[in-house]
């Protein structure tokens, strides 16, 4: 069979530990045989972000500004324990806190619906797509350890020189401050992010924050969100036959536990990043949900949206073997792919993607899974295999598509 050509490379984001090793297993497997795959590599594994001071991270990041399409594998952001593990010069930030950073874009995460894999809230019958703001809070934080007494002021200086200053804390003994800031501009192009994919969906649109705590910062960004929906997204909302609703965050949980699924929940950045844990959880499994990340401007950055799986990566290093579950790094590189047949006119590529995607699924539907799933299944026919032999079931699978 005659490999599937590409014109325009993806920008392919290595990572760390056992996702890297599934990494190039899926590559292996299930991508260059089929594909004449061209890639803009970038390795964001621990060590060599370290030896590039993160500049690797910030080039990757611009250089799907200037492809449009980048897939990416779980990294590590380091706590002290992993700067200690990997002899690292600093804690660097979180990669995807810096990627997003520089797209500013939405961050849209979906669970992946399989057959004998049952939510935990039995009523959620449809996919709850979370829609997470991708810039600033605490992913752009400055803080400051307070060893000893003193007044801690939040100041602003203006460019004329004028200072405006609100009292943090008098402090009497040691603590802790934390600042903090977004921008009118990325909080208009999430919440028009929000509202397009909402049309484009078809699906309602929830957003909630805590206003009534948060009167100046949550409160801002429930203002953009109602004074874009009444003035430029109310008809179109009207006349698709979906809904728009604001409410508080501890309010909106106790909703999504009651509804039966099928609409978007808009979240701030760190209630996003949360909230798409629990219910991918909720949903199944960490390794069952989709994650991309959309700009303003139509870059799309693809990426599951778990972790690097440690305790498996340290059963492997010690010849173990293992049961990861794949599904979420390969749903990253398929979107990747469709987007970038879709951008480029290659239907083939969009196709393969397609398939890929059927094959995964029908390989769990047919009783053959990782060991996450194998736990919750509802399957009578459950067959538990091992992390390369669940891609290679996945490949048999394919090979009757193709």
């Amino acid at each position: 069979m005659e490999k599937i050509r590409m014109t325009t490379p993806l920008v392919e984001m290595d990572g760390d530990e056992m996702t890297r090793v599934i990494w190039k297993m899926i590559k292996d497997e299930l991508l260059t045989p089929y594909i004449d795959l061209k890639t803009e590599y970038y390795d964001l594994g621990l060590p060599a972000r370290d030896e590039s001071d993160d500049q690797i991270t910030v080039d990757s990041a611009n250089a799907i500004k200037k492809y449009g399409v980048g897939v990416k594998c779980a990294t590590i952001t380091p706590n002290a324990a992993r700067v200690e593990e990997y002899k690292l010069k600093k804690m660097w930030k979180s990669p995807n806190g810096t990627i997003r950073a520089i797209l500013d874009g939405t961050v849209f995460r979906a669970p992946i619906i399989v057959k004998g894999i049952d939510p935990y809230v039995p009523h959620w019958k449809k996919p709850i797509t979370i829609a997470r703001h991708a810039y600033g809070d605490i992913y752009k934080a400055t803080e400051m350890k307070i060893d000893r007494p003193g007044k801690a002021e939040l100041v602003f200086t203006d460019e004329n020189g004028n200072e405006t200053r609100e009292l943090i804390h008098d402090f009497k003994a040691p603590g802790i401050i934390q600042g903090i800031h977004n921008l009118d501009e990325s909080i208009t192009g999430f919440a028009k992010s929000c509202f397009n994919f909402a049309l484009d969906t078809k699906q309602d649109l929830w957003f909630a924050s805590k206003d009534t705590i948060s009167k100046k910062y949550d409160h801002n960004f429930k203002d953009i969100f109602a004074d874009l929906y009444e003035n430029e997204y109310k008809e179109k909302f009207e006349a698709a036959g979906i809904t728009y609703f604001y409410t508080l965050i501890d309010d909106v949980v106790a909703r999504v536990i009651k509804s039966d699924g099928g609409f978007i929940w808009a979240c701030k950045n760190y209630d996003g990043d949360v909230m798409s844990d629990l219910l991918a959880t909720a949903f199944g499994s960490l390794g069952m949900m989709t994650s991309v990340l959309v700009s303003p401007d139509g870059k799309y950055e693809y990426e599951a949206a778990h972790g690097t799986v440690q305790r498996h990566y340290y059963k492997y290093l010690k010849g173990e073997p293992t049961s990861t579950n794949s599904v979420a790094t390969i749903f990253a590189w398929t979107g990747a792919l469709r987007k970038r047949g879709e951008l480029d006119g290659i239907k083939e590529l969009s196709d393969f993607a397609d398939k890929l995607e059927k094959a995964t699924v029908a390989t769990i539907e047919g009783g053959t899974m990782t060991g996450d799933l194998a736990l919750i299944s509802k399957l009578s026919n459950v067959n538990k295999v091992n992390t390369l032999e669940f891609i290679k079931a996945i490949r048999a699978e394919l090979d009757k598509l193709m």
